[in-house]
C-alpha cells in the first residue's frame, strides 16, 4: 500500500463567509415599503403645499378682481365686506375653522395681526374691517392701503405655508 504523506490531497476548504450583499428576499420587500411610504409622505405633502399655495394664488386673483369692481362701482364699503369675506375663507382655508370662523372685532384683528411683523390690521388700515360699518362715510383713499395690506397678508399666508395647517 502506499504512504499516505505521499498521496497529493489538499487540506479542507471551508466555504466563505457569508455576504451582506445581496440581501435576503425579506430586506428588499422591507427597503420597497420603506420607499414607498416615503414616496407617500413626500407626493402628500407636495400636494397639501400645492394646495395652499393655490388657495393664496386664488386669494390673490379674487383680490385683484376687487381692486378692479371697485373702480368700476366706487362703494368703498361693498369692498370691505368683500375683503373681510376674501380673508376669512383664506384664512379658514389655511388655519381651520375650527380655529377661525367665530373671531370677530379685535379678535379677527389679531388674529390676522399674527401673519405679520407689524400690527397693521389692528392699529394700521386693516382696522377699517370692523370699523367700516359703524362709520358715516368711509373715504377712498383709505381703500389702497387696505388693499395693499391684505395682498401682503395673503402673500405671509402663502409664505408660511406652503406651510401652516
Amino acid at each position: 500500500m502506499t504512504d499516505p504523506a505521499q498521496l497529493p490531497l489538499r487540506d479542507i476548504h471551508l466555504p466563505p463567509g457569508i455576504s451582506w450583499w445581496p440581501p435576503a428576499p425579506g430586506w428588499w420587500i422591507l427597503a420597497g415599503l420603506l420607499l414607498a411610504a416615503v414616496l407617500g409622505v413626500w407626493f402628500w405633502l407636495r400636494r397639501l403645499k400645492k394646495i395652499r399655495a393655490s388657495a393664496a394664488f386664488a386669494a390673490v386673483a379674487a383680490l385683484q378682481e376687487l381692486r378692479e369692481a371697485y373702480r368700476r362701482h366706487g362703494d368703498p364699503l361693498l369692498l370691505v365686506r368683500e375683503i373681510s369675506v376674501l380673508l376669512r375663507r383664506m384664512s379658514i382655508s389655511k388655519a381651520g375653522r375650527e380655529e377661525t370662523a367665530g373671531l370677530t372685532g379685535e379678535a379677527w384683528l389679531q388674529h390676522l395681526d399674527s401673519v405679520l411683523p407689524e400690527q397693521s390690521f389692528s392699529g394700521g388700515p386693516g382696522r377699517i374691517l370692523i370699523d367700516a360699518p359703524y362709520r358715516p362715510a368711509i373715504s377712498q383713499a383709505e381703500m389702497e392701503p387696505l388693499l395693499r395690506l391684505c395682498e401682503q397678508w395673503i402673500n405671509a399666508q402663502a409664505a408660511q405655508g406652503g406651510g401652516g395647517g
